[in-house]
């Protein structure tokens, strides 16, 4: 059986921590920004964990 491909778009999304979990950026902080306040903007920023029903699928599909 061959070798399964990186989906690279997951790849580029998704961080893997030392401990195996997942990170991802919070949406939202493209444009428009000056409508959201400061305090909403700095929550964006922050990385956020993967949600854990969603984090088996994308470790087989970075090829984790």
């Amino acid at each position: 059986m061959p070798k399964m491909k990186t989906r690279k778009a997951v790849k580029a999304r998704f961080k893997v921590t030392g401990t195996g979990k997942l990170m991802r950026k919070s949406p939202g902080r493209r444009h428009m920004l000056t409508k959201k306040s400061a305090n909403r903007k700095r929550h964006l920023a922050k990385d956020k964990l993967v949600d854990s029903g969603q984090v088996k699928m994308f470790k087989i599909m970075m090829g984790v």
